[in-house]
């Protein structure tokens, strides 16, 4: 109780702060155009303050995401006289409307927290330790295992699982540089895949062609090999590791099965409807009359789904004209943004612009939230598990290695696959800009 009370306190201050803002932003409006300070419009300033309050508030994420788009709606309402919110959402005069990929990221948050579970619940990462080396190997084939499965799996369920093998071979004893990496896996696996990470899956839904984002493991894979080694071999040195096989598990292959229908009918469907979330949902049905399906995760999934859904309404709000040009110097610092603030509003706000490579950006803004424990929901998912871990400055220390292999395997990609942006893959977009056009790195 006293943790709730004090979360709503502090976000009751950053509402307070927020709204404190509106009289000073009126009093410089003219009444017909959004105000700014230092040439930064009012949209962007409360969009920062429910970011700051996301990294601030790690407990009570969702109340700050719905406080902020609630400030940011009230700004458009009251400086905007034009600005219809329904016709933002439900399309109109040329412009489709938020709702499609509002509706299909919301049926796949849900939908992947069950099929999450369903891999849980099939007993396959209780034995996946017995196929683990004795030496530091042993630590970096454990980070393979869950760069792989986060490939087809939820990022986060993805680091769970690996931060739940590591909690047993290595006796409860993980080092933070170890965890920093288990985080760092997680990420850079589903970081060229569309069903591997929030921020692919809403690409994937916004119409970015699954192929696009496939060669962001040319960086992703050459970073696993960089901060896997080193954080294995630091892992080694604090505890090494021990195996002890459980007896008597086999594997549901029935929960498997459940599995694959899922992230099959979402392609399917993605290609048919461009609705994946309509797949999901009807292998999770007819799943359901083979194997018991954990609908509980429903529950568990609502304070994280409605968290990320108004942040990536808040950033559907954004004026991307405004925002600077696509090009690699840009992607590659918001890796380095990514590690502080979501990467979800940030992947909504690119998708808008357009003219991104989006193998690129996936890369960028799906790795580079590894640099810090904040900067990725995994990262937060595996604090719960190791409240240790949530020291940023111990993070930097002792995970430098991947804020390094971030940056090489950023320039090796560039160097190997290049700059390719592609075009806006909406034509119903109304605030695409006039796009940097650069062909290399050294451009």
């Amino acid at each position: 109780m006293k943790n709730v009370l004090s979360g709503k306190y502090a976000v009751s201050w950053l509402m307070v702060v927020i709204t404190l803002l509106f009289p000073v932003m009126a009093a410089a409006a003219d009444g017909s155009a959004m105000p700014a300070v230092a040439g930064i419009r009012l949209e962007f300033i409360l969009f920062a303050a429910t970011l700051l309050g996301v990294a601030l508030f790690h407990n009570y994420t969702m109340w700050v995401s719905i406080c902020g788009l609630a400030a940011i709606l009230c700004s458009k309402l009251l400086f905007l006289p034009d600005f219809s919110f329904a016709e933002h959402i439900l399309g109109g005069s040329g412009h489709e409307g938020e709702w499609r990929v509002l509706l299909n990221l919301l049926g796949l948050l849900f939908g992947f927290a069950i099929l999450a579970k369903h891999f849980e619940e099939s007993d396959l990462p209780k034995i996946l330790p017995k196929y683990l080396p004795d030496d530091w190997k042993g630590g970096f084939v454990l980070l393979i295992m869950i760069f792989v499965i986060s490939a087809f799996l939820d990022n986060i369920a993805a680091a769970m699982i690996g931060g739940a093998i590591a909690y047993v071979v290595f006796q409860k004893r993980v080092h933070i540089g170890y965890l920093a990496a288990i985080v760092a896996a997680s990420n850079a696996g589903g970081s060229g895949s569309v069903v591997g990470d929030t921020t692919t899956t809403l690409m994937w839904i916004d119409g970015v062609d699954p192929l696009n984002v496939l060669h962001a493991y040319v960086a992703a894979g050459s970073a696993l090999i960089i901060f896997g080694v080193v954080a294995s071999l630091q892992q080694d040195k604090y505890q090494r590791i021990v195996k002890d096989s459980q007896a008597g598990v086999t594997v549901a292959w029935g929960k498997l099965g459940v599995v694959a229908l899922i992230l099959v009918s979402a392609i399917v469907t993605n290609y048919a409807f461009d609705f994946p979330a309509l797949g999901v949902w009807v292998a999770l049905l007819a799943g359901a009359f083979f194997v018991k399906t954990p609908w509980s995760e429903l529950k568990n999934a609502t304070a994280g789904t409605i968290f990320l859904m108004g942040l990536v309404t808040s950033a559907s709000l954004m004026p991307v004209d405004e925002l600077p040009p696509a090009s690699w110097v840009t992607t590659f610092f918001l890796g380095f943004v990514s590690a502080v603030f979501d990467n979800i509003p940030l992947t909504k706000l690119c998708l808008e612009q357009g003219g991104y490579d989006w193998g690129v950006l996936a890369y960028a803004v799906g790795f580079g939230g590894s640099m810090l424990w904040f900067g990725s929901s995994a990262g937060v998912a595996l604090s719960n598990m190791y409240p240790e871990a949530r020291s940023a400055v111990n993070w930097l220390r002792h995970g430098w290695h991947v804020a390094a292999s971030y940056v090489i395997g950023f320039f090796l990609m560039l160097a190997l696959a290049g700059w390719a942006p592609h075009a806006p893959h909406k034509a119903s977009h109304q605030n695409v800009v006039q796009q940097q056009q650069t062909a290399s790195p050294d451009a």
